[in-house]
Protein backbone atom coordinates (compact mmCIF):
# COMPACT_ATOMS: atom_id res chain seq x y z
CA UNK A 1 0.00 0.00 0.00
CA UNK A 2 1.42 3.03 -0.72
CA UNK A 3 2.56 6.00 1.69
CA UNK A 4 0.78 8.88 3.27
CA UNK A 5 1.44 12.26 1.28
CA UNK A 6 -0.64 14.44 3.60
CA UNK A 7 -1.61 13.48 7.12
CA UNK A 8 -3.80 15.52 9.24
CA UNK A 9 -5.18 14.74 12.77
CA UNK A 10 -7.74 16.29 14.61
CA UNK A 11 -7.50 19.53 13.32
CA UNK A 12 -9.15 22.56 14.35
CA UNK A 13 -9.41 26.30 13.26
CA UNK A 14 -11.32 29.06 14.26
CA UNK A 15 -11.26 32.80 12.94
CA UNK A 16 -11.51 35.92 15.43
CA UNK A 17 -13.11 38.66 14.61
CA UNK A 18 -13.67 41.11 17.70
CA UNK A 19 -15.67 39.37 20.36
CA UNK A 20 -16.81 36.87 17.75
CA UNK A 21 -15.05 33.73 17.08
CA UNK A 22 -15.90 31.43 14.39
CA UNK A 23 -14.84 27.32 14.64
CA UNK A 24 -14.53 26.13 10.88
CA UNK A 25 -12.84 23.50 11.64
CA UNK A 26 -13.86 21.00 14.56
CA UNK A 27 -11.44 17.84 14.62
CA UNK A 28 -10.65 16.93 10.83
CA UNK A 29 -8.86 13.49 10.35
CA UNK A 30 -7.82 13.40 6.95
CA UNK A 31 -5.39 10.61 4.96
CA UNK A 32 -4.14 10.73 1.34
CA UNK A 33 -1.74 8.39 -0.09
CA UNK A 34 0.43 8.87 -2.96
CA UNK A 35 -0.69 9.08 -6.07
CA UNK A 36 -4.38 9.38 -4.97
CA UNK A 37 -6.96 11.59 -6.85
CA UNK A 38 -9.42 12.54 -3.96
CA UNK A 39 -12.68 15.49 -4.28
CA UNK A 40 -13.73 17.30 -1.29
CA UNK A 41 -17.37 18.64 -0.90
CA UNK A 42 -19.43 20.45 0.84
CA UNK A 43 -21.47 22.89 1.52
CA UNK A 44 -20.49 26.59 1.16
CA UNK A 45 -19.19 27.39 5.39
CA UNK A 46 -18.51 23.65 5.40
CA UNK A 47 -14.64 24.27 5.72
CA UNK A 48 -13.39 23.16 2.56
CA UNK A 49 -11.46 26.10 1.34
CA UNK A 50 -10.22 26.29 4.86
CA UNK A 51 -8.76 23.27 5.20
CA UNK A 52 -7.74 23.44 1.48
CA UNK A 53 -5.74 26.86 2.96
CA UNK A 54 -4.26 24.40 5.61
CA UNK A 55 -2.89 22.48 2.81
CA UNK A 56 -1.20 24.65 0.78
CA UNK A 57 1.04 26.32 4.18
CA UNK A 58 -1.52 29.02 3.08
CA UNK A 59 -2.79 29.54 6.60
CA UNK A 60 -2.06 27.99 10.42
CA UNK A 61 -3.77 25.60 11.81
CA UNK A 62 -5.25 26.22 16.23
CA UNK A 63 -4.76 22.40 16.91
CA UNK A 64 -3.40 19.10 16.28
CA UNK A 65 -1.12 18.23 13.11
CA UNK A 66 -0.17 18.44 10.02
CA UNK A 67 1.89 16.64 7.94
CA UNK A 68 3.21 16.77 4.67
CA UNK A 69 5.52 13.60 3.20
CA UNK A 70 5.99 12.65 7.01
CA UNK A 71 7.52 15.78 7.30
CA UNK A 72 5.33 17.86 10.26
CA UNK A 73 3.76 21.13 9.00
CA UNK A 74 3.26 23.82 12.29
CA UNK A 75 3.50 27.97 12.42
CA UNK A 76 6.42 29.22 10.16
CA UNK A 77 7.22 31.90 8.45
CA UNK A 78 6.40 33.02 5.43
CA UNK A 79 9.86 32.81 3.62
CA UNK A 80 10.26 28.94 5.14
CA UNK A 81 6.13 28.60 4.30
CA UNK A 82 6.72 29.24 0.58
CA UNK A 83 10.01 27.15 0.38
CA UNK A 84 7.83 24.41 1.41
CA UNK A 85 4.70 25.44 -0.97
CA UNK A 86 7.08 25.15 -3.50
CA UNK A 87 9.11 22.16 -3.26
CA UNK A 88 5.77 20.31 -2.42
CA UNK A 89 2.54 21.73 -3.92
CA UNK A 90 1.01 23.08 -7.26
CA UNK A 91 -1.98 25.42 -7.04
CA UNK A 92 -4.81 25.48 -9.82
CA UNK A 93 -7.51 27.81 -8.89
CA UNK A 94 -11.34 28.82 -10.68
CA UNK A 95 -10.41 32.52 -11.07
CA UNK A 96 -6.84 30.60 -13.10
CA UNK A 97 -4.71 33.49 -11.12
CA UNK A 98 -2.70 34.40 -13.92
CA UNK A 99 -0.35 37.36 -13.82
CA UNK A 100 -2.57 39.81 -16.72
CA UNK A 101 0.18 41.37 -18.37
CA UNK A 102 3.05 38.44 -18.12
CA UNK A 103 2.10 35.96 -21.34
CA UNK A 104 1.53 32.62 -21.33
CA UNK A 105 5.58 30.89 -20.84
CA UNK A 106 5.82 33.61 -18.12
CA UNK A 107 3.23 32.39 -16.40
CA UNK A 108 3.94 29.02 -16.69
CA UNK A 109 7.27 29.87 -15.70
CA UNK A 110 7.41 31.69 -12.65
CA UNK A 111 7.38 29.40 -9.97
CA UNK A 112 11.24 28.58 -11.37
CA UNK A 113 11.49 32.32 -11.12
CA UNK A 114 11.33 32.39 -7.55
CA UNK A 115 13.39 28.80 -7.71
CA UNK A 116 16.14 30.99 -8.71
CA UNK A 117 16.51 29.41 -12.24
CA UNK A 118 17.63 31.95 -14.72
CA UNK A 119 15.50 33.45 -17.33
CA UNK A 120 16.62 31.41 -20.68
CA UNK A 121 16.13 28.32 -18.95
CA UNK A 122 12.76 28.82 -17.35
CA UNK A 123 10.95 30.04 -20.36
CA UNK A 124 12.33 26.78 -22.44
CA UNK A 125 10.62 24.46 -19.54
CA UNK A 126 8.28 26.73 -19.47
CA UNK A 127 7.76 26.31 -23.56
CA UNK A 128 7.79 22.31 -23.20
CA UNK A 129 5.02 22.02 -20.46
CA UNK A 130 2.87 24.13 -22.58
CA UNK A 131 3.78 21.68 -25.28
CA UNK A 132 2.60 19.10 -23.61
CA UNK A 133 -0.64 20.58 -22.96
CA UNK A 134 -1.48 21.56 -26.68
CA UNK A 135 -0.19 25.27 -25.45
CA UNK A 136 3.04 25.58 -27.78
CA UNK A 137 1.62 28.53 -30.28
CA UNK A 138 0.03 29.99 -27.85
CA UNK A 139 3.13 30.33 -25.33
CA UNK A 140 3.62 34.20 -26.56
CA UNK A 141 -0.19 35.33 -25.93
CA UNK A 142 -1.64 36.96 -22.99
CA UNK A 143 -4.03 35.81 -20.32
CA UNK A 144 -6.74 38.49 -21.76
CA UNK A 145 -6.30 36.78 -25.51
CA UNK A 146 -7.14 32.79 -24.11
CA UNK A 147 -9.86 30.99 -23.90
CA UNK A 148 -11.16 29.74 -20.29
CA UNK A 149 -10.04 26.59 -21.30
CA UNK A 150 -6.77 27.47 -22.17
CA UNK A 151 -6.37 29.86 -19.47
CA UNK A 152 -6.68 26.68 -17.04
CA UNK A 153 -4.63 24.64 -19.01
CA UNK A 154 -1.68 26.93 -18.45
CA UNK A 155 -2.72 26.89 -15.06
CA UNK A 156 -2.11 23.50 -14.89
CA UNK A 157 1.56 23.84 -16.96
CA UNK A 158 2.18 26.46 -14.33
CA UNK A 159 1.06 24.20 -11.28
CA UNK A 160 3.56 21.19 -12.49
CA UNK A 161 6.47 22.77 -13.53
CA UNK A 162 7.78 22.71 -10.19
CA UNK A 163 7.22 19.07 -10.31
CA UNK A 164 5.06 18.76 -7.02
CA UNK A 165 4.13 15.74 -5.11
CA UNK A 166 0.80 17.09 -4.78
CA UNK A 167 -1.56 19.47 -6.25
CA UNK A 168 -4.49 21.28 -4.86
CA UNK A 169 -6.96 22.44 -7.30
CA UNK A 170 -9.88 24.46 -5.90
CA UNK A 171 -12.78 24.64 -8.26
CA UNK A 172 -10.98 24.08 -11.07
CA UNK A 173 -13.91 23.80 -13.82
CA UNK A 174 -15.76 26.37 -11.52
CA UNK A 175 -15.11 28.99 -14.03
CA UNK A 176 -15.48 26.31 -17.37
CA UNK A 177 -17.99 25.45 -19.26
CA UNK A 178 -19.28 21.48 -19.47
CA UNK A 179 -17.37 20.02 -22.53
CA UNK A 180 -14.05 22.38 -21.35
CA UNK A 181 -14.74 21.18 -17.58
CA UNK A 182 -13.91 17.43 -19.18
CA UNK A 183 -11.30 18.20 -21.21
CA UNK A 184 -9.65 19.99 -17.81
CA UNK A 185 -10.46 16.49 -15.77
CA UNK A 186 -8.88 14.31 -18.26
CA UNK A 187 -5.59 16.05 -18.19
CA UNK A 188 -5.78 16.00 -14.25
CA UNK A 189 -6.19 12.32 -14.78
CA UNK A 190 -2.82 12.35 -16.70
CA UNK A 191 -1.24 14.29 -13.81
CA UNK A 192 -2.57 11.38 -11.81
CA UNK A 193 -1.38 8.75 -13.39
CA UNK A 194 2.33 10.05 -13.35
CA UNK A 195 1.98 9.49 -9.95
CA UNK A 196 1.25 13.26 -8.29
CA UNK A 197 -1.49 13.30 -5.55
CA UNK A 198 -4.18 15.71 -6.77
CA UNK A 199 -6.81 17.03 -4.32
CA UNK A 200 -9.87 18.93 -5.76
CA UNK A 201 -12.12 20.93 -3.67
CA UNK A 202 -15.84 20.81 -5.89
CA UNK A 203 -19.72 21.56 -5.43
CA UNK A 204 -19.80 19.81 -8.93
CA UNK A 205 -20.92 16.00 -8.36
CA UNK A 206 -20.10 15.18 -12.02
CA UNK A 207 -16.19 16.56 -11.03
CA UNK A 208 -16.22 14.51 -7.84
CA UNK A 209 -17.27 11.42 -9.78
CA UNK A 210 -13.91 11.70 -11.72
CA UNK A 211 -11.77 10.68 -8.75
CA UNK A 212 -11.37 7.65 -6.89
CA UNK A 213 -12.28 9.04 -3.10
CA UNK A 214 -14.88 11.41 -2.39
CA UNK A 215 -14.50 13.23 1.16
CA UNK A 216 -17.55 15.25 2.35
CA UNK A 217 -17.37 17.91 4.76
CA UNK A 218 -20.24 19.67 6.93
CA UNK A 219 -19.93 22.14 9.50
CA UNK A 220 -16.38 21.77 9.81
CA UNK A 221 -16.47 17.88 10.05
CA UNK A 222 -15.64 14.86 7.62
CA UNK A 223 -18.93 13.74 7.24
CA UNK A 224 -18.14 10.74 4.64
CA UNK A 225 -15.12 9.38 3.17
CA UNK A 226 -15.73 7.14 0.61
CA UNK A 227 -14.07 5.20 -2.02
CA UNK A 228 -16.29 5.94 -5.40
CA UNK A 229 -16.45 2.18 -6.87
CA UNK A 230 -17.84 4.11 -10.03
CA UNK A 231 -13.91 5.14 -10.48
CA UNK A 232 -12.87 1.87 -9.19
CA UNK A 233 -14.70 0.28 -12.07
CA UNK A 234 -13.66 2.57 -14.96
CA UNK A 235 -10.49 1.92 -14.53
CA UNK A 236 -10.90 -1.96 -14.94
CA UNK A 237 -12.87 -1.33 -17.94
CA UNK A 238 -10.04 1.30 -19.47
CA UNK A 239 -7.32 -1.36 -18.51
Amino acid sequence: MSRSIIRVESLHKSYVNGSNSLHVLKGVDMDIREGEMVSIMGSSGSGKSTLLNILGILDNYDEGAYYLDEKHIGKMNETKAARFRNRYIGFIFQSFNLISFKNAMENVALPLYYQGVNRKKRNLIALDYLERLGLREWAHHLPSELSGGQKQRVAIARALISNPKVILADEPTGALDSQTSLEVMEILKEVNESGISIIIVTHENDIAARTQRIIRLRDGLIESNEVNHAFELESVKVN
